[in-house]
Parts: C-alpha cells; structure tokens; sequence
C-alpha cells in the first residue's frame, strides 16, 4: 500500500490527484500546518529530513519532491496509463519541460510574492515596520509583480497551442502544472484576459479523478 504524507493545502494533492488518475490504493497521513507560520508541524521530520510535503513511501522506497514522485509513479505503475507521451516524440519534450518548468520557473515568483506579502504582518519593532513594508512593496512592484505577469503571459499562449500543456493528450505534466495554475487563480490573477488557462482549469476540476482527489485530500484554498 503506497502512503501519502500529506500536508494539507499544498503540493501534495497533485500526488493524490495522479494516484486516482491510475486507479492504485493508497493511505494518506494527513498533516495539519501551523495556523500562525502556516508551515508544515516538526512532524514532518520524521519522514524526511526536510520535513516538506509531499513524501510517498511505497514498500522499501521513501520519495520527496513533487516531480519525482510523479514520474516514480507513471514510471512504475502507470506505464499503460497514456499519462506519459512516447520517448523520441516533439510531445515527449513538451512533456518534460513542462514537468520542471512548475517548479523550476512558475512557482518562484508566485512564491516571492507571498514572502514579500507576510513580510510585513510578521512581528517586529513598530519602528522598523515602516521600513520593512516600503521594502517590501518595491521588491513586488519593481521585480515579482513583473515576473508573474511574464510566466502568466507564457503560459497563456502555451496553453491556446493544444488542448493540453504537453499536447493534445492530457498527462502528467497537467497535473504538475496545477499548483501554480491554482495558485495564481486563488490570487486573482486569471481575470478575462487570460481564457485559455481558465478554460484549462475548469478542465481539470471536471476530471473524476481531480474532484476524487480534493474529496481525499481537502481542497485548496488561500495559498497567499
């Protein structure tokens, strides 16, 4: 039986998401964050020394790390699923680079944003508030508000080129997008000027597998 460490409102529902997309079993160990950090608990730690979400152990193996637990997964039991294109394929590219491009580019100004966001809520002498929040607004105004706009604008026209991030077909590579894609929703950020992601979303939150998924794991919600 494969176990989901999951910590509520993150990354991890992508794990669910993918695991009900292949049908397997599976038990999840749910992880409430701290309601003043809105970290993950110590806990966590005794998965693995990092004490991020998610971590799956599956029989002798315990994996972190989205991406990888993605591709253990449709690498080891979804090999028929259609959920990964054929190698050597222009799709196959896509694929990839989609897959790491979630993470790898998407997520750090979004991720920025939120720091620079709680900055100035965090606890500090009244005096240096000031500085801090004026600080804080220029970082987002000259630099990650840019950003966003930039990795928005891209992936817009990416998703107007097929009905899926990879290509035609959905895959893998959808689900690792979710995250970001949810989170600059849940932030306003997917107003009328952006159909082709908002299309795409109502896409995935159709999916019995996604909707069977959020009924497990709880549904995303704030992410800053």
């Amino acid at each position: 039986m494969i176990v989901v460490h999951h910590l509520e409102n993150s990354r991890s529902q992508r794990v669910l998401w993918l695991l009900e997309e292949l049908g397997l079993p599976y038990e999840i160990v749910l992880y409430k964050r701290d309601p003043e950090t809105m970290l993950a608990p110590p806990s966590l730690r005794q998965v693995h020394p990092l004490g991020k979400s998610p971590v799956i152990v599956d029989g002798g193996n315990t994996i972190a790390e989205s991406a990888a637990i993605l591709e253990y997964l449709v690498d080891t039991y979804g090999k028929a699923s259609g959920l990964k294109p054929a190698e050597g394929t222009p799709t196959r590219l896509r694929y990839t680079y989609w897959l790491h491009y979630a993470e790898g580019s998407a997520m750090t100004p979004l991720l920025l944003s939120l720091v620079f966001t709680r900055l100035p809520k965090a606890p500090m002498p009244f005096f240096v508030k000031p500085v801090v929040r004026a600080i804080s607004d220029k970082v987002k105004d000259t630099y990650v508000a840019p950003q966003i706009q930039l990795h928005l604008d891209w992936m817009e026209s990416e998703a107007g080129k097929s009905a899926w991030f990879a290509g035609e077909a959905f895959s893998v590579a959808d689900i690792q997008m979710s995250y970001a894609v949810e989170a600059a929703n849940l932030r306003g950020l997917l107003g009328e000027g952006r159909p082709h992601l908002r299309d795409w979303l109502r896409r995935i939150h159709a999916r019995p597998a996604y909707e069977r998924a959020v009924a497990r794991g709880g549904p995303l919600q704030g992410m800053g």
